[in-house]
């Protein structure tokens, strides 16, 4: 047994838990348990045996393996599983025995599914993106040019297509099918201002083609099956994604960065939500180091900005930060991981 593998499984575990997936956590726990030398898990993940558990978290094994799971449950392949999976039914302990066999019958697809890192795009993180964007709006005053980076299926490039309830105030198009809800506390920036977006660009290694039934499934298959809220809201997003014109570009990060240096008469945000952990240090290097140059090409009529929701690690805390250049660099709020509340600071 890989010690590593389980704590991480645990860790993940746990953390399902605490946000509200018990389905889910309850499978991962077994899961974890079942990674035993000769064991379908072990074999499936035997890339990962040895490796530090920090790294394997990081790198989010545990999610992967449980959206492969959820995959084949929405693809149709496993119907013995979807009979004991949400919405059907939200039975863990059966689910796990189920599953156990399935992993075999099926390991050709979920060893495909494990090597891509999650692409969750939850949508509801664009209601944190929104402080953000609007704090930006209301120094510059200018439209913005945005470059998502990370940005899976290009869905929180759509941002501001959707509908925000936010307290008692509504923010975006009052008639857009993606309803997005979230609980703004402390010094929150004020919702009665307009954005325009004038520009709007996206980029990942390895996008997802929403417009491909494959790819829109394996997108939807990384939202925990029990929280049927946040899958409805997906799917919102992604029949809005399939309807437009966005094309995220099959880029690396660093190159496709180099392309926001600003332009005058616009302010221009490089954006991104739970990516950095999984971009490597020298391409993490490489994108600082582009930043950097495009903050000191930037004006009064041509400001720059970088705008990320990242996992602290320090302090054990989800952010979003405003950066503009060396030594301006701001905490607007503290976050939940999927966008349920901001603290503005």
């Amino acid at each position: 047994m890989s010690n590593t593998l389980l704590e991480a499984f645990e860790r993940q575990s746990h953390a399902c838990a605490t946000l509200g997936a018990p389905f889910s956590a309850a499978v991962l726990e077994r899961a974890g348990r079942a990674i035993i030398p000769g064991g379908i898990v072990s074999h499936l993940l035997a890339d990962w045996s040895g490796v530090p558990a920090d790294r394997l978290v990081r790198d989010a094994v545990a999610l992967r393996l449980l959206a492969s799971l959820h995959y084949l449950v929405l693809s149709g392949q496993a119907p013995a599983l979807a009979a004991c999976y949400p919405p059907a039914a939200e039975d863990p302990e059966q689910a796990w025995v189920t599953a156990e066999q399935v992993l075999i019958d099926h390991a050709g697809p979920v060893a495909a599914i494990l090597t891509h890192e999650p692409q969750t795009n939850e949508v509801r993180r664009s209601a944190c993106l929104l402080g953000g964007f609007l704090t930006i709006e209301r120094e510059a005053g200018l439209p913005l040019r945005c470059f998502e980076l990370g940005a899976s299926a290009g869905l929180n490039s759509l941002w501001d297509a959707f509908r925000y309830e936010i307290g008692g105030t509504i923010w975006g198009d009052p008639a857009s099918s993606v309803i997005v809800s979230s609980r703004w506390e402390g010094a929150a920036p004020s919702l009665d201002r307009d954005l325009i977006v004038a520009e709007r660009h996206a980029c990942d290694r390895r996008p997802i083609d929403i417009r491909q039934t494959a790819d829109a499934t394996r997108l939807l298959s990384y939202c925990w099956a029990e929280q049927r809220e946040r899958m409805e809201r997906l799917q919102a997003a992604v029949a809005l994604g399939q309807s437009g014109s966005l094309v995220v570009e099959a880029e690396n990060a660093a190159r496709f960065v180099q392309r926001a240096a600003p332009k005058t008469g616009f302010a221009t945000v490089v954006f991104h939500s739970v990516v950095w952990q999984y971009i490597l240090p020298v391409e993490q290097a490489q994108i600082l180091a582009t930043l950097e140059s495009h903050a000191a090409a930037a004006t009064a009529d041509a400001p720059f900005f970088w705008l990320r929701m990242e996992l602290n690690e320090t302090a054990r805390q989800f952010e979003l930060r405003l950066w503009s250049g060396p030594g301006h660099d701001r905490l607007l709020a503290v976050v939940h991981p999927h966008g349920e509340y901001a603290v503005w600071q």
